[in-house]
């Protein structure tokens, strides 16, 4: 299993190309399923989870061809199966959301129940009952979820009891063939959701309301395939923000989504970052202090929870002391003893963890546990003192583009070992 490692010390300065942002590609490609016909996706980044969705839509019968490097030409005018296999779910959460598209499409569905990060429970059960308001018939039997409809979906009211990305994403591309109006109310507000609303839109969808807390659909009898640009990752550009930050760089970030990052920089800013953006450049910078600074995580507008990892390495070596409370996902904090590992002084008390910052970190070996976990030792090992080895990073592949290679084109010592 393949190894990074990291000699410490050494600032990040430069330019970062942002990458097409995973978490928009995959609902993007599920959507694709709608409709009959070559769908062309661009700005598509070369990661684990699209190449595992890849092998899914093949699996399902789907002609899928990578174009000019991100290019994705997504053929489904001739799916032969409704089954998303144990085998290839497994490996990825938002497998899920080809349940909607095809029961909607076809329907039927058989999809196994998700795997992904152990971050916490995430259960699908705001999924099932998104889909069953709208007239599937789903039974779950011995792992796979079963949907059928007789006929088409019928649109409906759908109030969410919590905020969820996954099934706002799933019942809006299930609505979009329904015959009626569906109105999901508490929906996601999160611009993954507003990206995946302007490729529907631009597949024929109507839907209003995208980046608020009410969706409304209305279904059409077909959508047809089109070409699309999948918007940059925030969380990858949140991410090389604080890289810059951690080690005392200046780094500026192409095609940075600044729009979508506001929770993030008032955070940055508050802990010492000088942040400007010129069209769509953003460029970071540090001051001579790094102050400690309080954060929740939240959904969108609030701080990600997907950057909640890599901000408390940050904080481990800030001045002072913050407290890092985590509301979305309840086993988020399992990169914490790797950090204490490398010498960060972290206290957790339930859902919140108390960072004392500490004047150094010390490199060793680490092991990552999920995604966001795994950047979050990147991080550490940028700024700490000697070398650290981060194990298992699987994860990394993951979500992260290039990121070896990102870092040492901006002064990183970073390499990747393999076994």
């Amino acid at each position: 299993m393949d190894k990074i490692r990291i000699k410490g010390g050494h600032p990040i300065s430069g330019t970062i190309a942002i990458s097409g942002a995973k978490n928009a590609a995959l609902p993007l490609m599920a959507a694709s399923l709608l409709a009959q016909g070559k769908t062309v996706l661009n700005l598509i980044p070369h990661l684990a989870d699209i190449d595992s969705m890849i092998l899914l839509f093949k699996d399902l019968g789907v002609d899928v061809e990578r174009l000019n490097d991100q290019r994705l030409v997504i053929d489904c005018g001739h799916i032969r199966s409704y089954k998303a296999d144990y085998d290839l779910v497994r490996k990825m959460r938002a497998s899920i959301l080809v349940l909607g598209p095809l029961v909607a499409r076809f329907g039927q569905a058989c999809v196994s129940l998700p795997g992904g990060c152990a971050i916490g429970a995430r259960p699908v059960d705001l999924h099932i009952k998104g889909l069953q308001a709208l007239g599937a018939n789903i039974e779950i039997k011995d792992g796979y979820i079963y949907a059928t409809t007789p006929k088409r979906l019928i649109g409906t009211k759908v109030a969410l009891p919590l905020v969820s990305v996954g099934a706002t994403e799933n019942i809006m591309m299930a609505a979009c063939l329904a015959e009626g109006t569906t109105v999901i109310e508490n929906a996601a507000r999160e611009p993954e959701i507003v990206d995946l609303a302007c490729f529907l839109q631009k597949m024929g969808a109507e839907i209003s309301g995208a980046g608020t807390s009410t969706l409304t659909i209305k279904g059409v009898p077909s959508l047809k395939p089109c070409q699309y640009q999948v918007m940059t990752d925030r969380i990858e550009a949140g991410t090389y923000m604080i890289a810059a930050l951690i080690t005392g760089g200046t780094l500026t970030l192409t095609n940075a989504p600044a729009q979508t990052l506001e929770a993030l920089m008032t955070t940055l800013r508050q802990a010492g970052a000088d942040i400007s953006i010129h069209q769509h450049n953003l460029t970071i910078k540090p001051s001579k202090t790094l102050t400690g600074v309080d954060v929740m995580t939240e959904p969108y507008p609030g701080f990600p929870t997907d950057l909640q990892a890599q901000f408390m390495a940050l904080m481990t070596v800030a001045n002072g002391a913050s407290m890092i409370t985590e509301t979305i996902f309840e086993n988020r904090f399992m990169h914490v003893p790797e950090l204490a590992r490398m010498g960060a002084n972290i206290t957790i008390h339930g859902s919140s963890a108390l960072v004392r910052g500490v004047n150094k970190l010390s490199g060793a070996p680490v092991m990552a546990t999920d995604l966001r976990a795994s950047v979050s030792l990147v991080l550490a090992g940028l700024v700490a003192k000697g070398e650290t080895i981060v194990n298992r990073i699987y994860h990394l592949d993951r979500g992260y583009e290039n990121l070896v290679e990102k870092l040492n084109r901006c002064g990183a010592v970073i390499d990747r070992i393999k076994n």
